[in-house]
């Protein structure tokens, strides 16, 4: 993506459509001479930074909307650059009439995400940064909220920033080195640099890790819900829910098809699924639900498996129990209909960590369910503090360079210096990739063009 950072580029920065009021965003060498040009009111070319200015906008002798204009100079702003934002009223008409007289008088129109490329590319955030702009806008609940605010205020960056400005000073020394080859001089100390590379590995090998989790709170938590026809799946997604969002009968195979939404838990959006009952179909559709049941099982992180308390033997439990536990998918069993058992009969069910009775008709234990799904998921309290990859490009690089410091490592008492050095600069070369101090014009037409155009 390339950028003239000569021009003065303009769009609206609040969503389409009409409402109480427009932000209509100038950013660029001549923004405030621009809006100067169409600006009824005090000489805004006079005015200090960080200033409101009410005034008219008017085109010659039209007067198209009376606004609040605010001042940001270079280099006090978003970009970096002079920045005029001009609050109008909410009418898409006088706001594609505002730009298109801003557009008339030297400004042009900004693609998608380039005022947050101007600031990437003036040094105000660093590509990371960038991203998590976009990650915050998208942030749909408090915990993807606050790992997009952490990472834009430059957790993760000033984290990997240490960890490279390590590696260079030893790439330094090795460099030194092969200046005096000849010589056979050592001016890098191995120990020294395979104890510097072990810590990196390791910080980066927990990084790799919390990916899981990051992307868990970015996205969601596919949670399945599954089990036998009339185990109360639909009940239970009801009473999750706290509405009756599936029909409930006492039929077996109510349910053909999945049925999907979203529950919030301390932060955390579920993307709760509820599924055909697995049994043996008695017809062609039956026979497709339990087929897309068994194929949302294993896309889930979480399944939660529902039976009858009260029907279920225990061969069959466990029967079930084994033909759906996968690799990679945590399970909660939950009993339901514990309303039509005796204390006998709930002495008898599993009692562990990862197991709960309930009864979803009569709403009974549902606050302890949604604890042990959040339990069941998180694995681990956010401490608000920790660093969270939750960018997929972001653990693309950091297992490159996983891959380059364990090279470093296997070769680092037997490999020649220019190796050694080759194998440093990989991993530099892909620390610096995400926050943006190795980029390419590829690169960064796929971050920003996803950006919307006001941003």
């Amino acid at each position: 993506m390339t950028d003239n950072k000569e021009e003065t580029i303009v769009a609206l920065a609040t969503p389409n459509g009409i409402g109480a009021i427009g932000v209509i965003r100038l950013s660029g060498p001549d923004a405030i001479t621009i809006a100067q040009r169409v600006w009824k009111g005090k000489d805004l070319t006079k005015q200090a930074s960080h200033t409101l200015h009410f005034g008219r906008i008017v085109d010659g002798d039209i007067e198209l909307d009376e606004v609040v204009a605010s001042l940001f100079v270079a280099p006090r702003s978003y970009t970096r650059e002079n920045v005029v934002e001009i609050s109008c009223h909410g009418s898409n008409y006088i706001i594609e009439s505002i730009i298109k007289l801003l557009i008339k008088n030297g400004a042009r129109a900004a693609k998608a995400g380039e005022f947050t490329l101007r600031a990437f590319l003036n040094g105000q955030l660093d590509l990371s940064q960038a991203e998590a702009v976009a990650d915050l806008i998208a942030s749909n609940s408090k915990a993807s909220q606050q790992i997009a605010l952490q990472q834009l205020r430059g957790g993760f960056s000033n984290q990997l920033q240490q960890l490279r400005e390590q590696l260079v000073q030893f790439a330094s020394l090795i460099e030194l080195e092969l200046d005096f080859a000849e010589e056979d001089v050592e001016f890098a100390n191995r120990d020294q640099l395979k104890k510097l590379t072990h810590e990196i590995t390791r910080v980066i090998g927990s990084l790799i890790q919390s990916f899981e989790l990051g992307n868990a709170i970015k996205n969601g938590v596919n949670t399945v819900i599954a089990g036998r026809p009339n185990a109360g799946k639909s009940t239970l997604l009801n009473a999750l829910l706290n509405e009756e969002r599936a029909i409930v009968s006492h039929i077996p195979g109510t349910t053909r098809d999945t049925i999907e939404e979203v529950l919030n838990i301390q932060g955390i959006n579920f993307r709760l699924i509820d599924t055909a009952g697995i049994r043996e179909a008695t017809d062609t559709i039956e026979q497709i639900g339990v087929q897309r049941t068994m194929e949302k099982i294993s896309q889930s992180a979480l399944l939660i498996y529902v039976y009858d308390a009260e029907q279920i033997t225990l061969a069959n439990l466990n029967s079930d129990i084994e033909s759906l536990q996968k690799p990679g998918i945590t399970m909660l069993l939950v009993a339901n209909k514990a309303d039509l058992l005796n204390q006998e009969q709930l002495l008898a069910l599993p009692h562990t960590d990862k197991a709960i009775i309930v009864s979803a008709k009569e709403k009974r234990h549902i606050d302890k369910l949604k604890n042990k799904i959040y339990t069941a998921a998180i694995k681990e309290q956010l401490s608000g503090h920790e660093t969270l990859v939750t960018n997929i490009r972001h653990l693309e690089a950091l297992q490159k360079t996983e891959e380059a410091l364990i090279r470093v490592l296997s070769g680092i008492d037997t490999v020649t210096s220019d190796f050694l050095s080759m194998d440093i600069k990989q991993a530099l070369h892909y620390l610096g990739e995400i926050t943006g101090v190795v980029t390419t014009d590829d690169l960064l037409e796929n971050i920003f063009s996803k950006f919307c155009i006001g941003k």
